[in-house]
């Protein structure tokens, strides 16, 4: 099983290092393994067709060109859409356009940089792990809620099953809002860590069987982190982008944080 304990805090890549490159995309991977994070998270959803693909919205509007090439798909959906066509559009052009983060106008992400974003392709989920298994690294793979009309797909089981198939059992941490798939994900595989993720403010829900509890870094107190520890559930709070907010978890003596900025947040654990 993952080993989610060490002796200074988990830098985790909230969607790899999204603040200097497209989220999702393995370009973003590339950086936050270039900086030094310790794991990268993604998001898996379901296409049409029953694959399983790295993108973290219900609809692939805001982070891909889907607008412009199916301009008659509207609201491009992730269900509606079979991974043949997904894998036509550019989700890096976005991120050059929109500069989310500020990056960009800043001059930390350099004109080359950009030149290598556009036109990055939507991962596969397979093609995040092997580039996580190439590499000798850690995952967090987020397990997003289906929509129509997938909500029956065996999304479970089909993430359970590529991970045992890549032998990557001991590199992989999932996690979900939807607790039911992570207790189906113990039952499957119980050496596959699991995290349970909670919403600002929602309380720990009750007999859950995890590994570890990603809370709201608002929710997070050193008591409360400190009993979980001491039960050896793990405390990633998500998602911290100030050197101030940082320093105050690592105080809490949580045991990873999540954040678009690994560069920031290496420098703070330092």
């Amino acid at each position: 099983m993952l080993n989610l304990f060490q002796a200074k805090p988990l830098c985790i890549a909230h969607r790899g290092a999204s603040s200097l490159a497209p989220e999702n995309t393995l370009a973003s991977a590339r950086k936050a393994l270039e900086i030094g994070a310790d794991m990268w998270e993604l998001d898996v959803s379901v296409t049409a067709d029953g694959q399983l693909i790295v993108l973290h919205d219900d609809s692939l509007a805001r982070t891909s060109n889907a607008s412009a090439l199916f301009p008659n798909r509207a609201p491009w959906l992730i269900s509606n859409f079979t991974l043949t066509e997904i894998k036509q559009l550019d989700a890096g052009s976005w991120f050059i356009e929109s500069d989310p983060f500020g990056t960009i106008a800043s001059g930390t992400v350099t004109l080359d940089e950009q030149t290598i974003m556009r036109g990055q392709p939507i991962p596969t989920l397979q093609e995040a792990l092997l580039f996580t298994q190439v590499h000798n690294w850690r995952v967090n793979v987020e397990i997003k809620a289906l929509i129509p009309p997938l909500t029956g797909f065996p999304v479970v089981e089909a993430v359970v099953s590529l991970i045992e198939s890549l032998d990557m059992t001991e590199q992989v941490l999932l996690s979900s809002f939807v607790h039911a798939y992570m207790q189906q994900a113990k039952a499957l595989h119980p050496a596959i860590a699991a995290a349970a993720l909670l919403d600002e403010g929602e309380a720990w829900p009750a007999g859950l069987t995890i590994d570890a509890l990603h809370p709201h870094y608002t929710s997070v107190d050193a008591d409360h982190t400190q009993t979980l520890r001491q039960t050896g559930v793990a405390v990633n709070p998500w998602t911290v982008n100030d050197p101030a907010g940082m320093k105050r978890l690592i105080a809490a003596g949580v045991t990873g944080i999540f954040t678009d900025f690994p560069q920031v947040l290496k420098q703070v654990i330092g």
